[in-house]
């Protein structure tokens, strides 16, 4: 995608890059977006990096992601629901969603409270903050959940063997 510049239409929810800290872009403001992989922005605003989710891209005047969850109407949180929201969250290097990537090592349920124990493909990578909360803020969307809580380990280390095959084979590591 080519760098291009758009006027946010409504005040839109971002996320600084690298920290994850939550930020608000006003309306009015002129964008530049770098970078759209996996249903996320990657902008630019008053020369600070964020990433806006695909499921606000409206407030930018384009096209917004939509997930939509199954009303069970048992006021449950289910785990095939938290993973659902996992494979709409790619990692911004490979475009490879977390579930499948082997990110994520365990997800737990206690009444409407999930957490989630996840890793990063190297223990330096500096979208670290930006992943968790981009786990954090699509969790949050599935119903019932009222709070998400997201452990980063490094206990045991990524490896190209925890990705799924069909991953490994988009990725072409499989042979």
């Amino acid at each position: 995608m080519e760098k291009r510049m758009v006027v946010a239409q409504q005040e839109c929810p971002a996320r600084q890059v690298p920290s994850g800290v939550p930020a608000l872009i006003p309306a009015g403001t002129f964008v530049t977006i770098n970078q759209a992989l996996g249903g996320n922005y990657t902008v630019t605003v008053n020369g600070n990096m964020m990433r806006v989710d695909g499921t606000d891209a409206a407030a930018l005047g384009l096209e917004a992601e939509q997930i939509q969850f199954e009303d069970r109407g048992d006021d449950a949180v289910h785990q095939d629901q938290i993973e659902q929201a996992l494979r709409t969250i790619f990692d911004p290097e490979i475009p490879i969603n977390l579930l499948d990537l082997g990110l994520i090592y365990g997800i737990d349920i206690n009444g409407s409270k999930v957490s989630i124990r996840m890793t990063l493909t190297a223990p330096t990578c500096g979208m670290g903050p930006v992943l968790i909360s981009d786990v954090k803020y699509r969790v949050a969307k599935v119903p019932s959940v009222t709070d998400v809580e997201v452990e980063l380990v490094f206990d045991p280390p990524w490896s190209k063997d925890m990705m799924s095959e069909e991953a490994q084979l988009e990725a072409g590591l499989f042979f």
